[in-house]
């Protein structure tokens, strides 16, 4: 049967027409308080009269009622950035305000609005930290080449962070996930960095902070954490965004991305295959987590996303259950890793992936924003959903040379635009996205049954 989709409507629920017992939505625009828009001074500074918006809503998380109001914790990413051509074989990215904070942010939805506040700087004992990429020769550094808006040549900094997802510790405080590393992050409050997890460092090595795998140094490029949830026995679940590329040679074909289990009491690890949507793709890399939350010692919901074959967006709500999910630790050995394996060959090796059913489809709900990053768990029935708006900013070509595209270009030593290692009259600018895209939306989410 065709399903008639009510368009989306601020504050107003949704729902199928004629259809029983589907989830409902409530769609919210995010405001901010006067004078919070992020201050560029930049080269393209004449687009932006009023600075960048806030981007929140890389991670979600539902802290309570007070009365008749709903309050949230959520964090921005590493700050305003826009995509570049590779700088020869690295990945690049533009940092337009490169001397941002990550933050930590309150969103309070009473009386049908949304509204941000209480901005807090993540900082550590040197002052306040960015969202730079890591240095080149530590173990995590994907030599991520960071530009300014004249592609000028940034210095990578190994205090940098690219937050993506906030649960509580049950101290007072959060942790928080990182795609550069990846890193589990320890924070207070106030965004004072407490301790920090990475990758181990293997023979040879440098690594910035222990104890975690060393297998997650392989995520690709801005693909690290994605999702972070602390389950009611303690252990924090962290999601990497994409199937890890081992060796660079296994992204293509990995059948499933890892969720990584730390417990902070004792230091133990884990590690559990969440098998992706593999037919959904042209190709396996292209599936991305948005956000993870937990339902219990067992369970947690997940975001699954990306552009399918036919280049449409996919953004889906799973309930995983971990029960009987292998442990992929002791497999991973050189030339045996999991991910090259097909279907066949992990079973016979006894590797069981986690097992997943369907909650929600956003985009059947009306969601037409590219991402879902935040989820956060009200009660059984209620979820909530928010966007990363990408501070409102997006990279455009003046002059491009016919029939190429962005990435088609290399960035060389001078700044300037090639192609085929010729110059080109082609530059680049940074533009203001426009609404919907730029809104920081925040969706709740009824559902038709209680999810336990």
């Amino acid at each position: 049967m065709k399903r008639n989709i009510i368009p989306v409507l601020i504050g107003c629920a949704l729902s199928f027409s004629g259809v029983a017992a589907e989830p409902t939505a409530e769609r919210y625009v995010v405001s901010f308080p006067e004078g919070s828009h992020v201050k560029y001074s930049g080269a393209f500074a004449s687009a932006f009269p009023n600075g960048l918006p806030v981007g929140i809503g890389s991670g979600l998380l539902f802290t309570g009622r007070q009365g008749d109001a709903l309050t949230f914790a959520t964090v921005t990413d590493r700050g305003p950035n826009a995509d570049s051509p590779k700088a020869g074989k690295n990945d690049a990215k533009i940092f337009v305000t490169p001397n941002f904070a990550p933050m930590l942010m309150t969103i309070r939805l009473q009386n049908g609005r949304a509204e941000a506040m209480d901005a807090r700087p993540l900082h550590d004992e040197k002052g306040e930290i960015n969202g730079l990429p890591l240095q080149s020769g530590v173990v995590g550094a994907t030599n991520e080449v960071a530009f300014s808006d004249t592609l000028k040549t940034l210095k990578g900094d190994n205090r940098g962070l690219d937050v993506e997802g906030i649960t509580p510790d049950g101290k007072g405080g959060y942790w928080l996930c990182d795609e550069y590393g990846p890193f589990l992050i320890n924070v207070d409050s106030k965004g004072k960095i407490l301790a920090i997890h990475g990758p181990q460092a293997a023979q040879g090595e440098k690594s910035i902070a222990g104890g975690l795998p060393n297998v997650i140094k392989w995520r690709q490029a801005n693909r690290g954490f994605e999702g972070v949830t602390r389950m009611p026995n303690g252990r924090v679940i962290a999601a990497v965004q994409s199937t890890l590329d081992i060796d660079g040679k296994s992204k293509k074909q990995a059948l499933f991305t890892r969720l990584v289990s730390f417990d902070p009491a004792t230091g133990k690890t884990a590690m559990y295959g969440y098998p992706i949507d593999s037919a959904a793709y042209s190709k396996n890399s292209d599936a991305k987590i948005g956000d993870v939350v937990a339902l219990d010692d067992r369970h947690i919901l997940l975001i699954e996303q990306g552009s399918d074959k036919n280049e449409g967006m996919r953004n889906l709500i799973y309930k995983v259950d971990l029960s009987k999910a292998t442990d992929l630790a002791a497999f991973d050995r050189p030339g045996e890793y999991p991910e090259f394996d097909d279907e066949k060959k992990l079973a016979q090796r006894g590797i069981t992936l986690a097992a997943k059913t369907q909650v929600v489809d956003l985009r059947a709900l009306g969601w037409q924003q590219e991402k879902a990053e935040g989820l956060a768990l009200i009660d059984s029935k209620t979820l909530a959903v928010a966007n990363d708006n990408d501070f409102g900013v997006k990279v455009a070509m003046q002059n491009p040379v016919e029939g190429k595209k962005l990435k088609d270009y290399r960035v060389n030593a001078e700044g300037s635009l090639t192609l085929d290692d010729k110059p080109v009259d082609t530059t680049l600018r940074v533009e203001p996205l426009k609404k919907p895209e730029s809104e920081s939306e925040l969706w709740i989410l009824t559902l038709p049954e209680a999810l336990r």
